[in-house]
């Protein structure tokens, strides 16, 4: 079959795109995928043909995240909007003669649109979940904020607003890149491919027939990694570190942050990855190691725990590699994950990166280090270690391809 992916956002959110599109080809389908040109990069390294869409994510968040998450948020519904008849236009041409379009990311209702007007069918792919169930509160909200019997209805209202933000742009796109009416209402029919491990959020038992949880959608790029001279030597002269690296999020006071750490850290052996937001003019003493990108399966292994943000991807690949969280989150889903860590006994309570303190941090770097929780996080490692979740996302897809669905 020929397939066109597509997706916008930030490495976390197109890297599992680019995973599972790396397998369907593997399975012999051909793949095409459309996302942000800065996160592209890994998609070129496993040949997979791909398209930049309109944009810059990167650009956006280092000049809006430091105003706060609303203004974030504001800022990519600007984006979103503004860039949604490129979008469309732009994969209308790759998908010319498609058998399916996977739809992710901001560019979902997108891929939707032109899925109708090329009457094929339209499969969308999510790291999030965005179907509502009673089992847990929308995760766009601090879980404290919903009571439980509001949690099916508090994520369809999410979703509405997410629909109510896109859809005067999207009808405008709709009307004139593919000359189809304007769309009135939410789609709710389509099928729903999730890259989330089951262990870590068990499917819901009042989800519908058209979703499914396949297990996390990740490359094993580990095996091929050779570290720096600089890393190799780190981890082979002492204990295993604690890793501390927040990915695509930019507006931090890093220095304070940092600061903080190297404060609560007392002495203990560290890796500081850099990410998008970099570590500013910060000197770091020498039981601390500052890094470039690195594959979080070669790396988490060989650490004692994870410091991040609580994004999906970096979520399950700390849980996966067996290792205990603490958890800073920023924005979106990033506190719903935190969560999900914490009453599975892996993660201390999550800090707030605006609001931590010493105290908070060393806390929680003792808890980290408890046998109790070491030996938790280990089981659930071993737990996910036997899920496939690319494997479950192909032969998913392809059913529903050879049903019509």
């Amino acid at each position: 079959m020929r397939l066109v992916v597509l997706t916008y956002g930030t490495e976390g959110d197109t890297r599992p795109l680019i995973a599972l599109s790396y397998a369907l080809r593997q399975a012999g389908h051909e793949v095409h995928l459309l996302g942000d040109a800065r996160t592209l990069g890994l998609a070129s390294t496993c040949a997979i043909p791909a398209s930049p869409l309109s944009g810059d994510v990167r650009t956006l968040f280092s000049e809006w995240a430091q105003k706060g998450p609303r203004s974030t948020s504001q800022a990519l519904v600007k984006l979103t909007n503004e860039n949604s008849a490129a979008w469309m236009k732009q994969t209308l041409d790759v998908a010319q003669g498609c058998d399916a379009i996977v739809t992710s990311g901001l560019a979902g209702f997108v891929g939707l649109s032109v899925a109708e007007r090329l009457d094929v069918p339209a499969i969308g792919a999510g790291m999030i979940p965005l179907t509502p169930s009673r089992e847990f509160a929308s995760p766009f909200l601090p879980p404290s904020w919903v009571p439980r019997g509001l949690n099916k209805a508090s994520l369809a209202l999410t979703n509405q607003l997410f629909w109510f933000a896109f859809k005067k742009a999207l009808n405008q796109a709709r009307d004139n890149v593919l000359a189809l009416p304007s769309r009135k209402t939410l789609w709710t029919d389509h099928s729903m491919l999730y890259g989330i491990s089951p262990t870590l959020l068990p499917r819901p038992k009042d989800w519908p027939a058209n979703a499914y949880v396949c297990g996390q959608w990740i490359l094993r790029s580990g095996a091929d990694y050779t570290p720096s001279d600089d890393l190799a030597r780190f981890l082979a002269r002492g204990d295993a570190p604690i890793y501390m690296g927040f990915g695509s999020m930019t507006g931090i006071d890093m220095p304070k942050i940092v600061k903080q750490m190297v404060a609560a850290l007392d002495g203990r052996r560290a890796i500081f990855a850099r990410g998008w937001n970099g570590l500013g003019e910060v000197t770091l003493p020498d039981n601390i190691l500052c890094i470039d990108e690195t594959p979080h399966d070669w790396l988490f292994p060989q650490v004692a725990a994870v410091i991040h943000h609580g994004g999906s991807g970096t979520t399950h690949s700390a849980s996966r590699a067996g290792k205990p969280s603490i958890v800073m989150p920023f924005v979106g889903d990033q506190h719903f994950w935190a969560s999900r860590l914490q009453r599975l006994g892996v993660a201390s309570a999550p800090i707030s990166p605006v609001r931590a303190e010493v105290k908070s941090l060393s806390d929680a770097l003792c808890f980290v280090e408890s046998k109790a929780v070491v030996e938790r996080a280990v089981q659930l490692g071993q737990t996910m270690s036997c899920e496939d979740g690319l494997a479950n996302g192909v032969v998913t897809l392809e059913k529903l391809l050879v049903s019509g669905r």
